[in-house]
């Protein structure tokens, strides 16, 4: 329990340190985050060969590398991630998350969202797109995808990297798009 309250805190400090700038502030920590991205969809496609051809195929994805959340009866996660179109680099993308219900621990993990045509990704740049009611468990490292959801559109992929957590909340993902 010692180290699943330390995964809470740090998605909440993260929530509130760094939720207010959705692309790295320094050119170093934007080339890393976009060597992050690129590193984090190579390994998926080694796991699931063809994953990185499905996204490339789309008219464009982002794929947030690294997110954490957590919490205890009310949760919060943060993320950043790398938007691409037409398989070029075009900005960066955040995503905050808040819910409410029946949630204990902490986890991190990886999220690939491709979109089918312009008019998708131009909902997503323009904040017109969320997700909400989740019911997820996940434990310790392992699997490659928790779940794919198909929203108009929009092909939605989760991959565990770690932590432990239950939860069946109600809960809304916000994303926040800008240029590189």
């Amino acid at each position: 329990m010692m180290g699943e309250a330390r995964i809470v805190r740090l998605a909440l400090v993260l929530w509130f340190a760094i939720g207010c700038s959705t692309a790295p502030r320094t050119q170093e920590a934007r080339d890393e985050l976009v060597r992050d991205a690129t590193a984090a969809l190579s390994d998926w496609n080694r796991q699931a060969p063809g994953i990185q051809s499905f996204a490339w195929a789309g008219y464009g994805y982002v794929m947030f590398p690294g997110i954490g959340k957590g919490g205890v009866g009310i949760g919060a996660g943060y993320g950043r991630g790398v938007v691409y179109e037409q398989t070029r680099h075009v900005g960066f993308a955040d995503i905050s998350q808040g819910s409410l219900g029946f949630l204990i621990g902490g986890q991190s993990y990886q999220e690939l969202i491709v979109f089918d045509d312009r008019a998708a990704l131009e909902r997503f740049k323009q904040g017109q797109f969320d997700l909400s009611a989740d019911s997820t468990g996940v434990m310790i490292k392992w699997g490659y995808t928790t779940r794919v959801r198909l929203i108009e559109g929009v092909t939605v992929f989760f991959r565990p990297i770690g932590g432990a957590m239950t939860e069946a909340t109600v809960s809304g993902q916000r994303f926040t798009f800008v240029d590189k």
